[in-house]
């Protein structure tokens, strides 16, 4: 039975459907362009073109149809063991995905599964009073480490998470209720990553953008594959069913992908997969581009090795709705050889005045730019608006040569796992990684001059073709150049840790103010500052949503605004000093395993679509006002009892129009009039406001709450939409970066 589903829009249908019509003509036409001087060239362009349009009707197919669910209510009385396999990964990152996955609602039993046999991950376990196992050998990797427990446990269901996932307290709750059906053998969810600055995340807090290069695999193709029964397992972030695993002898071995391997042995047996589209867990993505590649290349060689072990278009067992979207997997990565193709295609027509068409420019253009133009309409649309053809091809640039190195796994079977590093680091550019990219830089930067000086001296081009590839090389050059930047920027990072962009209203030195970032090792500062220095140790209260957290804070930076006599400190940045373990871990349940610091930023992966822009497909619901920042504040019933307060944070915004936000740690009186006091950025101002609007915000520490306020008349303008600067030093904008 397939679940509900929502098809492609009428006006999207269209464009689509004109794109398969526009792609025949042309490939039909490009038949009789071939130049005969160089035909092998000649084949070779023509072989990536049809390539392309090839790959793009199987990713139409898979994604025309999206399936949409909501998670049934779980069955009780389950038995769930959740297990999380770790090799070498730091014991403090192991702790917090275990702390998460203790605090999951529904009994269960959470398991560490160390492939490292290290003493002090086993004193970790014992700590927090979860279940440690570990084995002499590392055969099989993590199939084998998974399949060494199994014997260990008497679960019913088995939910795994890698050891940097941290699973959101509800994830069990969304993910049980499925298994009501015998047929269904697991559930996956999204893998969405907590580390906003990474390689693979693109992210603007001004637009409000938290773009990944895996948003279009997680919120489109997962979803087409799951309207087809074709969904697969990705080896986190996702339950499976013992009898499930039992029936093709655990999870699946002899390739260095087991979780695409043991997905295509189960719907080989016959049974069901649930894509649950919800984000319920949240893992460490690659910091730098090396442990980027390393991990692409890894998933690509275990598919080659999936299909040369097990078949796909033609194994026993799969309907043929479930061989397309498991062959569409696969040739994804050999898109690396089409892209490489037409990274280095201009070079060798400029240098050696080789061109694989033969028919006059404006006869071309006439073909091929109504095709492109379509091409690119046709899959921002089937992406539904989180495809982001720029960034897309940046990534096309930076993993190109991986891509096409890990399909040479068709040829040989590749047993070794290599485990993707997380940690952030030192300053590093990996220069031998971007040697593919300055490859294409270089060899199209020099082709340029050397084709135009060969054309005026020798003629060895027609003029419109030689310009033409002089403009091919030219975007090849700027994406090459794109990618470098981007990797060099990422390849600096001046903390060890990741800090949540998540504001918190705290008091340092008695001082009420604003956290604009936080980590369990460190945070910054906003607010009405007292002197202070380099070096000096000062408390801190933090107010979490299970309530206040005293620590001490050692001063490392001072950051400074204005100039001259008007400059003064507006912020500081520091770190926890002798912080005990338990405190800590408070922090670290309330940063890991949830989607606060998207929910609050009002970040979003997704873009408007040209067919949305144009009014001609509704567009998705447009996210509330973006918040300026966001200021400290006491909120009060009556504001002679100020002893009651309660503190939170009051946003303020930009523009004009922007509706102001309360945020606080627990519920408030439905309709009440509130006296709330706010610490910002010219002191202290007191406004008037009523709660209307609520959402909540689960967070591991227990429940935030987002009111929207309607302010008494002539509030706004007075307190929330102050652009002036403080007219003395000690006066800070709390969360300003003026």
């Amino acid at each position: 039975m397939k679940p509900q589903y929502r098809s492609l829009q009428p006006a999207r249908q269209a464009v689509v459907l004109l794109f398969l019509a526009i792609g025949a003509w042309y490939l039909n036409w490009r038949l009789e362009t071939f130049n005969a001087a160089h035909p092998v060239f000649s084949w070779l362009l023509y072989g990536a073109e049809v390539f392309g349009f090839f790959t793009a009707v199987l990713n139409i197919f898979m994604t025309w149809r999206l399936s949409e669910r909501t998670a049934p209510s779980p069955v009780l009385g389950l038995k769930v063991d959740v297990f999380i396999p770790t090799y070498n990964e730091d014991v403090e990152m192991v702790r917090r995905t275990a702390l998460a996955a203790r605090a999951m609602k529904y009994p269960h039993e959470t398991w560490i599964l160390d492939d490292g046999n290290r003493e002090a991950m086993r004193e970790m376990a014992q700590s927090l009073g979860v279940r440690y196992l570990a084995r002499t050998d590392n055969a099989h990797a993590k199939a084998g480490n998974l399949n060494h427990a199994l014997p260990h446990s008497t679960a019913d269901l088995i939910a795994t998470f890698d050891a940097d996932h941290a699973p959101r307290q509800d994830f069990l709750l969304k993910t049980l209720g499925y298994f009501s059906d015998p047929s269904v053998a697991f559930v996956q969810t999204p893998q969405d990553f907590y580390n906003l600055d990474s390689f693979q995340n693109r992210t603007d807090p001004g637009s409000r953008v938290a773009w990944s290069e895996q948003s279009l695999f997680f919120r489109v193709i997962q979803r087409g594959k799951d309207y087809w029964n074709a969904a697969f397992y990705c080896g986190s972030c996702a339950v499976i069913r013992r009898q499930s695993l039992d029936s093709i002898g655990g999870f699946a071995t002899g390739t260095v992908t087991e979780d695409l391997h043991t997905s295509l042995l189960l719907h080989k047996k016959g049974y069901r997969s649930v894509y649950h589209d919800e984000s319920l867990a949240y893992g460490v993505a690659p910091a730098k581009i090396e442990p980027f590649l390393k991990q692409r290349v890894r998933w690509g060689v275990g598919a080659m090795n999936v299909w040369r072990k097990e078949g796909i278009l033609f194994s026993r067992g799969l309907t043929l709705p479930q061989r397309l979207n498991y062959l569409a997997t696969v040739l994804a990565y050999f898109d690396g050889w089409q892209k490489m193709f037409f990274y280095f295609a201009p070079v060798y027509v400029l240098m050696a005045g080789a061109m694989p068409i033969a028919v006059d420019g404006w006869v071309f253009l006439l073909h091929f730019v109504p095709y492109y133009l379509v091409n690119f309409l046709a899959f921002e649309e089937i992406s539904r608006g989180y495809g982001r053809s720029l960034m897309i091809e940046q990534y096309n640039m930076a993993r190109f040569a991986s891509f096409a190195w890990s399909t040479l796994g068709v040829f040989k079977m590749r047993k070794r796992f290599g485990v993707t590093a997380k940690k952030q680091g030192e300053h590093a550019l990996s220069l031998g990684f971007l040697l593919p990219q300055l490859a294409v830089m270089g060899l199209n930067t020099l082709a340029i001059p050397v084709g135009i000086a060969l054309f005026y001296f020798y003629g060895h081009l027609p003029k419109d073709g030689m310009w033409a590839n002089v403009v091919w090389a030219t975007v090849n050059t700027w994406l090459a150049v794109l990618v470098v930047r981007f990797t060099a920027a990422r390849g600096v990072n001046r903390r060890n840790e990741y800090r949540f962009a998540l504001p918190l209203a705290a008091r340092l030195d008695g001082v009420l103010g604003t956290v604009d970032d936080l980590s369990p090792s460190g945070m910054s500062f906003y607010g009405v500052l007292r002197q202070a220095k380099v070096g000096d140790r000062v408390a801190v209260t933090l107010y979490l949503p299970d309530g206040e957290l005293d620590a001490e804070l050692e001063i490392r930076t001072l950051m400074h605004a204005g100039k001259g006599e008007q400059a003064y400190v507006r912020a500081i940045g520091g770190t926890f000093h002798a912080m005990p373990l338990s405190v800590t871990q408070r922090i670290e349940q309330f940063l890991y395993g949830s989607d606060a610091q998207w929910r609050i930023n009002r970040y979003r992966d997704d873009s408007p679509t040209p067919l949305q822009r144009m009014g001609l497909v509704d567009a998705p619901q447009a996210p509330s006002e973006p918040i300026g920042y966001w200021v400290s504040c006491e909120v009060s019933a009556n504001v002679a009892r100020a002893d009651r307060c309660l503190v939170g944070l009051v946003s303020a915004h930009a523009g004009e129009k922007g509706e102001p936000r309360l945020l606080v740690n627990r519920p408030l009186d439905p309709g009440c009039r509130h006296v709330i006091q706010a610490h910002g950025r010219t002191g202290l101002r007191t406004l008037h406001a009523k709660t209307a609007a609520h959402e909540t915000i689960l967070t591991g520490l227990g429940m935030l709450h987002l009111y929207r306020l309607e302010l008494s008349a002539g509030a706004v303008a007075s307190v929330l939409h102050s652009g002036v600067e403080p007219m003395v030093p000690a006066a800070i904008a709390a969360g300003s970066r003026a």
